[in-house]
């Protein structure tokens, strides 16, 4: 079990111990279920009840959290990011492969770095660069021609089809699927006419895709997925976009084609984007947001409706679908209203 004392900590964050520096932790968990040797944060004002009562050793608190609390604390500027810090020093992930599996198909043109893992039953495909480090999970299968950045993670059954790119420091995560082909078709007469996807996916450094989320090649020219992009379970991103620096994006949520993200954005869960339009640097789009015309504007969208009882969602979704007849009685009210006698 890895363990580092608040002192440690305290100069890793650019913090100052209030209490005892020698204190040992050896993890970190919730004000409500810590116990002796784990520290925990306080970051959202709800749990400040939590906070008199815990059982943690030590807490990340801001300064003036800190004022009034009589245990040990680790003063930070920002506990939340402090405790995201804490949680990678003192991480027991195991890793997604070690060493080279007996039962692994890797082609003889393929280069591997130093240090590279690769699990059970993977396949690595002809042309393929591996940079150092790189581990590969169990059953995963890497596509000719793809290239892989340095200290690149990808977890069991994740599948890289040919000609894509990632960079250094990714985390890939279990049932992803990245290369497939974008859903490009003609209509001659009725009969759908498939167009082959020729382009690629390029995926910057230290981007995060999680489980089962697909990610499409592009028709011509590439998808590109820039550095620092998050992107939760389950999200379609579909061929030819293009997602700018650092934006987040939630489960669930379905991107058409040709769309452009910008920098910073973030994207609640269940939404959909229709294709080819342009999306800001710093949109924030809530949860299930609908979203059919450019946004040229950064700031805070929402679409949804909230849940309500369902007799009233029945009255109100008639009255809905009376908007325009009530707005045309309306208008021609004020018409009367407005015209002389």
């Amino acid at each position: 079990m890895k363990s580092v004392t608040l002192k440690e900590l305290s100069l890793l964050l650019d913090g100052v111990v209030q209490g005892d520096e020698t204190l040992v932790i050896n993890s970190v968990a919730t004000l409500e279920h810590a116990t002796s040797g784990q520290i925990s944060f306080l970051a959202n004002s709800k749990y400040r009840a939590q906070l008199e009562s815990t059982q943690a050793s030590a807490v990340l608190l801001s300064a003036k959290d800190a004022q009034d609390y009589q245990g040990t604390a680790l003063v930070v500027k920002d506990p939340y990011v402090g405790f995201a810090r804490v949680a990678q020093l003192l991480d027991t992930t195991p890793k997604a492969a070690m060493g080279i599996h007996p039962s692994a198909q890797i082609d003889p043109s393929a280069q591997l770095g130093e240090g590279v893992a690769i699990g059970a039953n993977a396949v690595i495909g002809a042309n393929v660069i591996l940079g150092e480090n790189v581990q590969i999970g169990a059953g995963t299968v890497i596509g000719q021609d793809s290239i892989i950045g340095s200290n690149t993670r990808l977890w069991a059954n994740v599948t890289l089809y040919h000609n894509v790119h990632l960079g250094q420091d990714c985390i890939i995560h279990s049932g992803a699927i990245i290369g497939s082909d974008g859903f490009g078709y003609a209509n001659e007469r009725g009969q759908w006419i498939k167009i082959p996807q020729t382009g690629g996916v390029r995926i910057g450094d230290r981007v995060e895709i999680g489980a089962n989320s697909t990610i499409d090649r592009g028709a011509l020219g590439h998808t590109e997925i820039h550095n620092g992009v998050i992107i939760d379970n389950q999200v379609q991103v579909a061929h030819n976009d293009i997602i700018g620096e650092n934006t987040a994006i939630a489960g669930s949520t379905t991107i058409a084609g040709s769309v452009t993200i910008g920098k910073h954005c973030i994207i609640g869960g269940n939404c959909a984007i229709a294709g080819h339009l342009t999306i800001a640097d710093g949109v924030h789009l809530s949860g299930a947001t609908n979203v059919t015309g450019n946004m040229r504007e950064p700031g805070l969208y929402s679409s949804a409706t909230v849940a309500m009882d369902n007799n009233l969602w029945r009255k109100n979704t008639v009255r809905f679908r009376q908007l325009d007849e009530l707005f045309q009685r309306v208008k021609a009210l004020e018409k009367n209203l407005n015209t002389p006698e």
